[in-house]
């Protein structure tokens, strides 16, 4: 039986080639030689071989498949021929898969495009809705995803198209993944929530503070690959290392032949604990980082493993780790402003604080006296800073440390995300805590984002403690009258440079500048043709000693440090080899970079509709000699052949 359907021209001569170039494609769809033999006469295993070249894409696959009964149930949904488009297509979903798995492809196929269609769909409603201010993630998903779910597709389906628009062509379709990278950071952080429950949920003697500090990894870091296994693979590399040490010292060690038994003798617990300092110190040159302590990353274990540097309770997960492995229990002690370790030296757990080693992580393994600790923080403490603390003691404390970095910051992007992720950490570990419930309404009523969940966390502190009634009856009243105010937004101000008004205008939006005193480097995303700054502000940043003082144009850029700034046009100059400028909001307001400058998103575009002409103006006078790049904007959009859709298996 044939079909009336004929293959596309494109499929019909890419088979041709495939079967020698003398093919050719007669009225019934098929493919015959000059002897009359038609290609359908092969056997089926030889045309699966022939469907599964590199050079037929799914839309020829589809196509063939039309093209009649034969070559249809050749390329049927549990065939090789499916199988091997999936494969090609989407290579880092395979690990979902076992090797032996019978899986329908086509069926699988289908639904991940039809996902990768509504993903795309979802995050280019995303820059229109929320453009003048962008919410929370989780605030507006809910609604978005629905959809999704209703597909029934699984939610790695989902990672995966978010990847592939984050790992799409660096300079173009900037908007699309500036929201890609909001919502993978989102629903990674979700995950790793979900994880940290359970991880909680266990009974405390199953709590291994080595697997509660990568969770803490992972929700701190959610676009980087982080997992347990990885981290604990360069801890088994370290342990062979030690055990290697310990084979020269003592070749009938017992740690050398069983793993994970305490050792019951102190001498060979004494062996142990200087074959650790000598591999981890005087071999890996690992040290605490003294002259970078407060930098988020030496909280986080990947990069305490990579740059071989942390500080004190970060490298003492490690160390207790490690010191496990091959026998040798120790303690996390809870000490102030330095994290320690506790080594008992009786054979029997003892409550004496004297009859205890304690180990600092931090100072190479130095091993410390109880009065030697105090020297160590300069003041006399009680001894119940001495004390065992549990696992969960010890990750709020590595959170706290994360909170008091957030704190510390200059308001930029990064500091307040570690803030909100920090604070997001601690009260999932201890979800009572009114000063960190607090801290969390006020930091999103600042940023002006879910004032829905702000009401619900106030509402908890209220019943929590009702002494606090001052602060979240002023929190309450100013986020409903926030609430208010969204549900009736204003529609973004239109300004065009043609206007009399804005004729001082010399600069653009996509212009990349130079700041004459400062020396960074920025791109303009927006103006004003007078400075909009209260009088304080002014006063403080000095604008009356400029040429033009306030009554000229300011315009904000976005630096490369992170930070958004409000420049002066007196201090502001073209810069004469325009380089990208690596801030996280630039896809917020820009689709694309053109070598010499930004191209504007239709967003960015509404409020300066005249910007984009003079800006490419602008930059072909000036660099005539720089590429302008490709016309083509971004990765095309993923397309559902009809056959695709349709086909049945």
């Amino acid at each position: 039986m044939e079909c009336g359907c004929c293959m596309m021209s494109s499929s019909s001569g890419k088979m041709a080639a495939l079967c020698g170039g003398d093919g050719c494609l007669g009225f019934t769809g098929e493919i015959s030689d000059a002897q009359g033999k038609k290609l359908t006469d092969l056997p089926a295993e030889l045309l699966e071989f022939i469907l599964c070249s590199p050079v037929l894409s799914y839309l020829d696959i589809a196509s063939v498949s039309c093209s009649c009964k034969r070559l249809h149930d050749v390329c049927h949904g549990r065939g090789k021929v499916w199988e091997h488009q999936y494969k090609l297509r989407w290579p880092r979903l395979l690990k979902y898969y076992r090797q032996l798995e019978c899986c329908d492809w086509l069926k699988e196929f289908q639904t991940r495009q039809s996902v990768g269609l509504q993903i795309r769909k979802t995050i280019e409603s995303f820059s229109k809705r929320f453009f003048v201010e962008v919410p929370c993630v989780g605030q507006v998903l809910g609604d978005s995803f629905k959809e999704l779910e209703s597909l029934g597709a699984p939610e790695h389906f989902c990672e995966d198209e978010l990847i592939s628009i984050l790992n799409s062509d660096k300079r173009k379709s900037l908007t699309l993944k500036y929201y890609a990278k909001k919502i993978l950071y989102f629903l990674r952080q979700q995950n790793v929530l979900k994880s940290l429950k359970g991880f909680l949920g266990r009974s405390p003697d199953q709590h291994s503070p080595l697997e509660g500090a990568v969770l803490i990894d992972q929700y701190c870091n959610p676009l980087a690959e982080i997992s347990l296994e990885s981290i604990s693979a360069q801890l088994e590399e370290i342990t062979a290392k030690i055990k290697k040490t310990l084979q020269m010292r003592n070749p009938t060690h017992p740690s050398l032949r069983v793993a994970d038994e305490d050792l019951e003798d102190l001498v060979l617990q004494r062996q142990v604990v200087c074959a650790l300092n000598s591999v981890l110190y005087e071999q890996l040159q690992y040290k605490g980082n003294e002259s970078d302590y407060y930098n988020p990353l030496n909280s986080y274990l990947h990069q305490v493993l990579t740059r071989r540097t942390g500080i004190p309770i970060s490298l003492s997960v490690l160390y207790l780790t490690l010191a496990k492995k091959l026998g040798v229990k120790l303690e996390p002690v809870n000490f102030p402003n330095h994290f320690l370790l506790r080594w008992c030296q009786r054979s029997e757990r003892s409550s004496d604080i004297y009859d205890y080693v304690y180990i600092d992580a931090f100072g190479k393994g130095k091993q410390l006296t109880a009065k030697e600790c105090e020297y160590l923080i300069g003041h006399q403490v009680t001894s119940d800073y001495y004390s065992a603390v549990s696992t969960e003691e010890m990750l709020l404390r590595m959170v706290g440390n994360l909170l008091n970095i957030g704190k510390r910051g200059e308001g930029s992007e990064k500091s307040y995300q570690l803030l909100r992720d920090s604070l997001d950490l601690y009260l999932t570990i201890n979800p009572d805590n009114v000063q960190y419930l607090l801290l969390q309404a006020r930091l999103y009523f600042h940023l002006g984002i879910w004032p829905e969940k702000v009401l619900d966390i106030l509402q908890h502190i209220q019943a929590l403690d009702p002494s606090q009634h001052g602060a979240v009856g002023y929190l309450v009243q100013h986020t409903l009258e926030h609430i208010q105010h969204k549900s009736h937004p204003a529609e973004p101000e239109v300004k065009r440079r043609s206007d009399k008004e804005n004729r001082e205008v010399q600069y653009s939006t996509g212009l990349i500048m130079r700041h004459k005193r400062s020396g960074y480097n920025c791109v303009v995303y927006g103006w004003d043709a007078k400075c909009t700054m209260g009088l304080e502000w002014i006063t403080t940043m000095r604008v009356h000693q400029l040429p033009n003082g306030p009554n000229q144009p300011f315009y904000n850029v976005l630096v490369p440090d992170g930070t958004s700034r409000y420049a002066a046009q007196d201090n502001l100059e073209l810069h004469p080899s325009p380089l990208e400028i690596s801030h996280p909001e630039v896809g917020r307001y820009f689709s694309e970079f053109r070598d010499s400058h930004y191209t504007a998103n239709e967003q960015l575009q509404i409020c300066y509709p005249e910007d984009l002409a003079h800006t490419t103006r602008i930059t072909q006078e000036l660099y005539s000699t720089l590429s302008t790049g490709s016309e083509q904007e971004g990765p095309a959009e993923p397309q559902m052949h009809p056959a695709v859709k349709s086909q049945s298996h």
